[in-house]
């Protein structure tokens, strides 16, 4: 049997509160903490909104803040602060 893993990737992102959510493209929905990233937790509210998918779906980009996630890398629970 031949099994191809897929790397997940997200048709859309979007925060509520210090939460950023994305919607995969398997249907699920994931979230995170901004406090998981650096320049996520000094980020302003309004600064944090302005979050874009880009690399087709597999990286989220902050152009303000100069801040690029893969999201593979974050629903594999890769994170570059502890909880």
């Amino acid at each position: 049997m031949n099994t191809t893993a897929v790397e997940p990737a997200a048709l859309r992102a979007w925060t509520e509160g210090r939460t950023v959510f994305l919607e995969l493209t398997d249907g699920r929905i994931f979230g995170f903490p901004a406090s998981r990233f650096a320049r996520l937790k000094a980020a302003s509210d309004e600064d944090l909104k302005k979050v874009r998918i880009e690399v087709d779906g597999y990286a989220l980009r902050w152009e303000e803040l100069d801040e690029d996630i893969t999201v593979p890398g974050v629903v594999a629970g890769r994170f570059q602060l502890p909880p």
